[in-house]
């Protein structure tokens, strides 16, 4: 049960703004490294069989938190969390370019991925709290959606633009001054709801590796074809598991227990649909721009280039 009732901000236009700001970073930084991968490889020396890691990181730590992440929110406050991702994502962007080698990077990328998981869903209960339901929500709720796509877009672009004519290690940098202006417009965000309980950790890194097997098939299939074994078990073991967890959650489990209630509320579903979106942009962007290969010197993972 919730602790307290949120009130509408008077500035309801800046809160919008502020989520929509949020949607579209995380959303572009799932892309935005695509384009500029083969440079990346030269740079810091990644072998190619190692270069997808630079995508797939932030894609498992984003898909296999995001649950985790909107629970979190949920008992701690969701513009806290807001801003507490928002800062890990800030720092590790400013990692991420300041990077000597792949393994900084690929670091680096699972550190935003966290930060994401947290940002996203805390966005999307923020924006349910800011507008009443009715013409107004569903508004807002267009809007948000809308960033989603957008951000797609804008990461493919930005990144070979800043690729091009400032270097690739602008393409993390680049989040910095965005994601600055973000936090300082979360003070038009209302607090957001606090639920009393706990964190069912069990349940929560139960569905962190279900739904970060799926992920990880996804990117295998992406590189590897649709048809390839390891992608396919990790598929099929990550259905298996959630809906296992699904049946179970909501059968066995009393309503308002942390798992009953993560797997069951209409902004989890919500949440879920946002993520679904980011995976399939980056799925997408494996897809149809993977770079062809670097160098046949590249060096392992982890090296400097001499």
């Amino acid at each position: 049960m919730s602790t307290h009732t949120a009130s509408r901000p008077e500035r309801s236009g800046l809160a919008l703004l502020v989520i929509a700001a949020a949607q579209l970073l995380m959303v572009m930084d799932g892309t935005i490294v695509t384009v500029g991968l083969p440079v990346i490889g030269t740079g810091l020396g990644i072998a190619e069989a190692d270069l997808d890691w630079v995508l797939t990181a932030y894609a498992l730590a984003f898909g296999g938190l995001l649950l985790a992440g909107g629970r979190a929110g949920d008992l701690f406050g969701r513009r806290r969390l807001f801003r507490a991702g928002l800062v890990v994502f800030l720092a590790a962007s400013l990692l991420g370019g300041l990077a000597g080698n792949g393994t900084v990077l690929i670091a680096a990328r699972v550190l935003q991925g966290i930060g994401a998981a947290i940002v996203a869903p805390a966005a999307l209960s923020l924006l349910a709290d800011t507008f009443p339901a009715g013409p107004e929500r569903n508004k807002a709720l267009g809007v948000y959606g809308a960033m989603g796509g957008l951000g797609s877009v804008v990461g493919l672009l930005l990144g070979g633009a800043l690729t091009e004519y400032l270097g690739w290690r602008w393409i993390m940098f680049v989040n910095i001054p965005i994601a600055l202006l973000v936090l300082a417009g979360t003070v038009a965000l209302v607090p957001g709801t606090r639920e009393r309980g706990g964190l069912d950790l069990p349940g929560a890194v139960t569905v962190t590796l279900a739904l970060g097997s799926l992920v990880y098939a996804i990117n295998r299939a992406g590189s590897h074809g649709v048809g390839d074994g390891l992608a396919l078990a990790f598929g099929a073991l990550g259905l298996a598991v959630l809906a296992g967890i699904a049946v179970t959650a909501t059968t066995s489990r009393p309503p308002g227990t942390p798992l009953h209630d993560a797997l069951t509320s209409g902004y989890t579903a919500g949440m879920l649909g946002a993520g679904a979106f980011y995976l399939a942009a980056i799925l997408t962007a494996v897809l149809l721009l993977r770079p062809r290969p670097v160098s046949r010197s590249a060096q392992p993972l982890g090296s400097t280039p001499r």
